[in-house]
């Protein structure tokens, strides 16, 4: 760029310092809106997969966060009674994917893309509006209190109830609820060891995974009408759904607080948006693409968003409107594809009928013991995604 440009990056969730990184790294002058007082993420623990680690490189974060992963030896699904219903081994996901998947705090990787971004650069307690998407003739404008901010560049990265979204497509219908509920814990566990793994129930699901620091991550799912809170506190709900499910189960329930435990209903965008951008405004992660957490993308597919969004960005000259038409044609069908997938492992995941259930697990064992590469194979064309090759101008290294 022959001068510095301005971006306006609506929320600080992951999505919104990855994208506000990628583009500090390619010369904008970039400033983040977080409405929250601070950055302390909403959430315990999120999964990092070999794709979203290659985007993690275009920042220079990739190889600093592989070294927390902590997933050795065997894994896989269970079924509540401890009966292994496949097997997955993290050095032969590794090599097939060409990295590990990396557990971790997700305070953790907040922090580390915070520390990109040069000082001042985030504003917290500063909630934001869009006034004008901006066009190819003028900027963009977002009301931030009584002020009135213009950049040639706004991300709306303000999650799964967007309000930069509704602004650009008034007519989408926004979000709608999964059908189902989830918690979340990341506790100390020590002295135990066990293999990570998820198990499947009818119409219930739980995952415990140990983290490289010590902690233990887990996290459930049941299907529920939305909105709905447990009479006494949470984790005597999840004692009772799940307190008689196999080890370690039951401990880590014994060792939680009432405190530890995080609910959310969960909602995604069922209809795709028609582009991610309009004018000078371009939209990423939840915003974009709120998907269940199934595969574990949600994360992954913001931190693409940022990397591909600032390298179109980055090819346009100073004060002309940024490439977000290429950005969509890139990010859009991707990220819808994998969305789709997420529903569908929703739907598998959380069956509930006893006889489905039972097929389903008979088949996910046969095929594990036939083929075992089989579920892995599901999986390429998730984690083998590679960033976008930048041009010699933008002298940035990219792993590959």
């Amino acid at each position: 760029m022959a001068e510095r440009t301005r971006a306006l990056v609506v929320g600080g969730g992951i999505g919104g310092l990855a994208a506000a990184a990628a583009l500090h790294r390619r010369g904008w002058q970039v400033t983040v809106l977080e409405r929250a007082p601070s950055l302390e993420p909403v959430g315990a623990a999120l999964s990092l997969a070999p794709n979203g680690l290659r985007a993690l490189d275009v920042l220079g974060l990739g190889d600093e966060i592989r070294d927390l992963a902590a997933w050795q030896g065997d894994g896989g699904l269970r079924a509540p009674s401890g009966r292994w219903l496949s097997r997955s081994d993290a050095e032969a996901m590794a090599a097939r994917f060409g990295g590990p998947l990396v557990l971790l705090p997700r305070a953790t990787l907040v922090d580390r893309l915070a520390a990109l971004l040069p000082s001042g650069a985030v504003r917290t307690a500063a909630p934001a509006h869009l006034v004008d998407p901006g066009s190819a003739e003028r900027t963009a404008r977002v009301a931030v209190g009584d002020e009135e901010w213009e950049a040639e560049l706004v991300v709306g990265a303000d999650g799964v109830n967007s309000r930069v979204r509704q602004a650009l497509f008034p007519d989408h219908p926004g979000a709608a609820y999964t059908g189902f509920t989830t918690w979340r814990l990341l506790i100390p566990l020590p002295g135990a060891e066990f293999a990570s793994h998820e198990t499947w129930g009818r119409g219930r699901l739980w995952g415990t995974h140990p983290l490289k620091d010590g902690r233990v991550y887990a996290y459930a799912a049941t299907a529920a009408p939305p909105g709905q809170h447990a009479p006494d506190d949470e984790l005597s709900e999840l004692r009772r759904q799940f307190g008689t499910w196999h080890q370690p189960v039951p401990d880590i329930l014994a060792a939680a607080r009432p405190e530890d435990v995080l609910r959310h209903d969960v909602y995604h965008l069922a209809r795709p948006l028609p582009a991610y951008h309009l004018g000078r405004t371009a939209l990423l992660g939840d915003a974009a693409h709120a998907m269940p957490p199934m595969l574990g993308q949600g994360a992954n597919q913001a931190i693409e968003d940022a990397v591909v969004l600032a390298h179109r960005a980055a090819r346009q000259a100073a004060h002309h409107a940024p490439d977000l038409a290429a950005y969509t044609a890139e990010r859009l069908p991707r990220a819808t594809g994998i969305a789709r997938r997420s529903v569908q492992a929703a739907r598998l995941n959380l069956a509930d009928g006893r006889i489905t259930c039972a097929l389903r697990d008979n088949a996910l064992a046969l095929a594990s013991k036939a083929v075992p590469t089989l579920l892995l194979r599901g999986f390429d064309t998730v984690a083998n995604w590679q960033p976008p090759y930048p041009s010699p101008e933008e002298h940035t290294e990219y792993r590959h």
